[in-house]
């Protein structure tokens, strides 16, 4: 492994041991028995490094949403990518955090572009090719009528977002640290999503059997008549 390499490992171990507040040039060339002057060597600067690291953390995020292979049924293949997204933000947390550019003020990075005028959501190329996915995806839903005809990429970032939202509400504990959340919340919110872009809802039950291990999504449940108060709302 070379130098380069070995600065963007040590960086990774490093971002997930302490958060990308704690890499630098001199921690990084220490660890790896280099001089400080490798980093602007190889990568001009710890901004260099920074995008570098994203760059090689969409590679790999990339490779773990495509490790499934698909199926005959789209849409349990849509639910598996979605889980295989939050397995790979949950284990790789300040990765995630550096990626999407939710990370300390100093670190700037060149990440969005409006994913609606030509269906890329970055000015980095790893990012398109991750977010491509999941268009893809979508696509195959609509092409076997198990969701509306429409335009894919709007469906795509609508899921996408959807899974951006929780999984950073799972980093911070807002759903505990059991992986309940994963059928309490996400699977009921994935599921209504695509009942309302014209899915049936018991086939979308289906394709969840299908996963390994199916979190089924927790059925909503109505309290007694003589439990209801009227003009007051019954559940938080």
């Amino acid at each position: 492994m070379g130098i380069r390499e070995s600065l963007i490992e040590e960086s990774l171990t490093v971002l997930e041991e302490s958060g990308p507040e704690a890499l630098s040039a001199r921690l990084l060339a220490k660890r790896i028995g280099a001089s400080t002057m490798a980093v602007y060597t190889h990568f001009e600067g710890m901004p260099g490094l920074y995008e570098a690291l994203v760059r090689e953390s969409f590679i790999r995020f990339g490779a773990h949403l495509s490790r499934r292979p698909n199926t005959d049924d789209p849409v349990a293949d849509l639910l598996a990518s979605g889980l295989a997204y939050r397995d790979y933000a949950l284990t790789y947390p300040q990765r995630y955090r550096l990626m999407f550019g939710i990370t300390s003020p100093s670190i700037t990075l060149p990440l969005g572009r409006d994913v609606t005028v030509d269906g890329n959501p970055g000015a980095l190329s790893e990012i398109n090719t991750v977010f491509a996915q999941i268009p893809a995806f979508v696509r195959r839903c609509m092409d076997i009528g198990a969701i509306d005809e429409g335009d894919p990429v709007a469906v795509a970032a609508q899921i996408w977002t959807m899974m951006h939202g929780y999984v950073l509400a799972e980093i911070i504990g807002v759903f505990g640290t059991d992986g309940g959340g994963v059928t309490r919340v996400l699977a009921p919110h994935i599921t209504n999503l695509l009942v309302g872009l014209g899915g049936d809802r018991e086939r979308i039950g289906q394709s969840f059997l299908r996963l390994d291990p199916p979190p089924q999504p927790t059925p909503p449940t109505t309290p007694p008549t003589s439990a209801v108060r009227p003009g007051r709302r019954t559940g938080r």
